[in-house]
């Protein structure tokens, strides 16, 4: 499609979230979505991660060093602090101070030793550690690229018609707060999950080998961690789908409300803007307060059962010390694995809330992906070459509902080069019939043709490249004047572009502006008038070769002086082109070869502008002023 991007059908779209709604039209009350299927999100998370499997295999062995050498460097405190005892007592039935001297000499070695080779045993570990992290980091980043990045594949391959039915700053915040939360667990969670795994299970291990009976006390209260962390996760899980779609709503309403500010201002509206917003943010909060509590008191609830653990284990190795003969540095080291056994479980429950938060964003990430794209042509469907511009229209009927039609029966003909003018009632469904001219929607029944072939036997790319439109609501991108004239046919030379701003009666304001056709343009044009931005609308149109042009209300943002220098430019614009014009201002289409006249979809008139004034119906009345176009 050429020129202007598609147009939302306004007033003609029924149903609630739909365009026209405005920001006032939100309902709080909607249910949210909770995560359905968690193990279906991990899978398709690690889709994305299968690509660097051998970064993932080094990652994971520097994991497993990393853990094993904290688990060996701890082990070491053994004989130091048992070497430590031994050396006391030995120095204390030492006679002579040769004796003495000797077994200091030789305590002293020996701590020196295990001293280093702890240093060494712990000097691996952070070398192990760095490189872990450094790679993960580029394996999770480079997954988040890849998931925004088929993100916007596929919204670029959904039909219109969800976004007529989505709020943009909800679509938005898929790629901010959703994959945000996603990159938070991919960063740490997943080796977090890794590398407690190996410590838990190195734990279990070497407290076995040193004490069978303390291991038996510490593995008999696990059952009570476990059972605290599974109850209060399976609220957070809960708690935490309600809050990324509550920040999902916040961040919508902020996005219509900052787009439409000006109307906002204009109806008075900011008293109701900040009730509506603190409804939102209200339900954020709760949403908030729910997830956070849940996932924040995670790590305290585990903290203190594993304390308390920890405790009885003391106590416990206290008295088999005394009684049975247990060495001292066995239950250093029992105490050190003790905790080591408990901090990965407290770790992970304190990463539930990266986990569940990332969950809830990867089903709302994947809920898009997952949705249906915009029908496939067909697998001979044509070119759309050579193109004479004959267009008819035969008994379509079309709604945007089923249970509403806004369309009924309508038939009309355009030969090429013809201009043909839709008037009518807001709703009455003039601009539906350009949304079906470029199959944004697909009708009903009855059939649409162009050089007598239907429209769904051409290529839906070459179909709308071939109809350029200039619409009512003008959109600019952020760059330069000549760039975004351009953005009509990408391989138009400066020659072609200054020609189509000419057409356009946009040349004399260009050239007024400092730097010209490189004036850099951002904001959507901010810093241009209205009627300037409509202007470069129509020159993005005129640098087009389509065959076909729709003009939607294309003058009605431009003053009565400037619309007669467009005229001339249309005049131009139009030649040889079939044209379908719809206006408000009753003027712009007298010299059409035929005017349409619809009221609640219907073709009420039909003739040229004489035909109709000798008619003396509903044209009549609108053009004599007898009633008004609502």
């Amino acid at each position: 499609m050429s020129g202007e991007g598609n147009k939302k059908p306004g007033h003609e779209m029924p149903g609630p979230g739909g365009p026209g709604g405005g920001p006032h039209g939100r309902n709080f009350g909607r249910p949210v979505q909770k995560p359905k299927n968690a193990k279906a999100s991990v899978k398709r998370l690690m889709g994305y991660l299968r690509k660097d499997k051998l970064k993932f295999v080094i990652v994971f062995f520097c994991v497993a060093l990393s853990s094993l050498s904290n688990l060996a460097g701890t082990y070491i405190l053994r004989p130091i602090i048992n070497g430590l005892g031994d050396s006391f007592t030995d120095y204390s039935n030492a006679v002579g101070e040769a004796a003495k001297s000797a077994v200091v000499s030789d305590a002293v070695s020996g701590l020196i030793r295990n001293l280093f080779l702890m240093a060494c045993i712990y000097g691996i570990t952070v070398i192990a550690s760095y490189a872990q992290q450094r790679i993960m980091l580029g394996i999770s980043q480079g997954a988040l690229s890849e998931i925004r990045s088929d993100l916007y594949k596929k919204m670029q391959e959904l039909p219109v018609r969800y976004y007529d039915t989505h709020s943009h700053g909800e679509l938005m915040s898929r790629y901010t707060n959703d994959i945000d939360a996603i990159g938070e667990m991919l960063n740490s969670t997943i080796v977090q999950l890794f590398s407690g795994a190996i410590t838990v299970i190195g734990s279990v291990v070497l407290m076995l080998y040193t004490n069978v009976w303390l291991s038996l006390i510490t593995f008999l209260t696990l059952p009570v961690l476990m059972k605290a962390g599974a109850a209060i996760a399976k609220r957070s899980r809960t708690f935490f789908g309600e809050q990324q779609a509550a920040l999902g709503a916040v961040n919508g309403y902020i996005e219509e409300s900052v787009t439409g500010q000006k109307v906002v201002k204009v109806f008075c509206h900011e008293d109701i803007c900040k009730k509506e917003f603190e409804a939102l943010a209200d339900e954020l909060r709760e949403k908030q307060i729910r997830a956070q509590f849940f996932g924040g008191i995670m790590g305290p609830v585990m903290g203190n059962l594993s304390q308390v653990s920890y405790s009885i284990t003391i106590c416990a190795g206290g008295l088999l010390c005394i009684l049975k003969g247990f060495d001292v540095g066995g239950l250093t080291i029992f105490s050190n694995y003790s905790k080591q056994f408990s901090r990965p479980v407290n770790e992970i429950s304190q990463q539930m809330t990266n986990i569940f938060s990332a969950l809830a964003g990867a089903e709302r990430v994947f809920a898009v992906m997952d949705e249906q794209p915009e029908e496939a042509d067909q697998k001979d469907a044509l070119d759309f070459e050579n193109i004479r511009g004959e267009v008819v229209l035969e008994n379509v009927t079309f709604g945007y509902n089923p249970d509403k039609v806004v369309l009924k029966n309508i038939s009309l003909y355009a030969k090429p080069g013809q201009k043909i003018a839709f008037v009518g009632s807001t709703g009455a469904g003039k601009t539906t019939i350009t949304n079906l001219l470029n199959r944004f929607y697909d009708i009903n029944s009855g059939k649409i043709t162009i050089d007598k072939r239907n429209i769904k036997d051409y290529k839906k790319d070459g179909l709308r490249a071939g109809i350029a439109m200039v619409l009512q609501d003008t959109h600019l991108f952020t760059g330069t004047i000549r760039e975004n004239i351009r953005y009509g046919r990408l391989d138009a030379t400066d020659e072609e572009v200054e020609a189509a701003a000419r057409t356009a009666s946009a040349h004399s304001f260009i050239m007024r502006l400092e730097k010209g056709y490189d004036t850099v343009i951002e904001g959507d044009g901010a810093n241009l008038s209205q009627g300037q931005r409509q202007l470069l609308n129509i020159a993005r149109a005129a640098i087009s070769k389509a065959p076909i042009l729709v003009l939607d209300e294309a003058t009605s943002s431009v003053d009565t002086r400037t619309e007669r220098h467009i005229e001339h430019g249309m005049d131009r614009l139009m030649k040889n082109r079939t044209t379908f014009v719809i206006a408000h201002r009753l003027s712009t289409v007298r010299n059409a070869n035929a005017i349409m006249v619809l009221e609640h979809g219907e073709i009420i008139e039909r003739g040229t502008h004489e035909d109709l004034l000798a008619l003396k119906g509903r044209y009549y009345s609108l053009h004599t002023g007898a009633v008004e176009l609502d």
